[in-house]
């Protein structure tokens, strides 16, 4: 039997997208992100903070977002928010996702191999 071809990646560029463009909107710490992402998609995306915070870590470091501290209620936090290098990202994530959802979209309603997707 030949092994199936798979793309474990598929799913892997979500939290980066959802974070980008979470944190287009306003600046905000790692579990507000966690708090923001289970609400805004009613639970139906729920990632945890062993996922956001490598995430997070990851695109400061590619200079996608900066961090700054800032005590809010005497609690100190690291807030984050996107950069020029990040707004550019997030343009060509979301362009890569909507496509995606299209294509899916159309053979889910029953688009066939070769007919164009409008």
């Amino acid at each position: 039997m030949a092994a199936r071809e798979t793309n474990p990646n598929f799913m892997n560029g979500v939290p980066e997208l959802l974070i980008l463009r979470l944190l287009q909107q306003e600046e905000m710490y790692g579990y507000e992100i966690v708090q923001a992402i289970r609400s805004r998609t009613a639970a139906v995306i729920a990632v945890g903070e062993g996922v956001v915070y490598p995430v997070l870590h990851g695109l400061e470091r590619d200079g996608a977002l900066e961090s700054r501290r800032k005590t809010v209620n005497r609690r100190s936090r690291i807030y984050y928010s996107v950069t020029p290098v990040g707004s550019h990202r997030l343009a060509d994530l979301s362009e890569v996702w909507t496509n995606l959802a299209a294509a899916i979209q159309h053979i889910l309603t029953g688009g066939r191999h070769g007919e164009a997707i409008p």
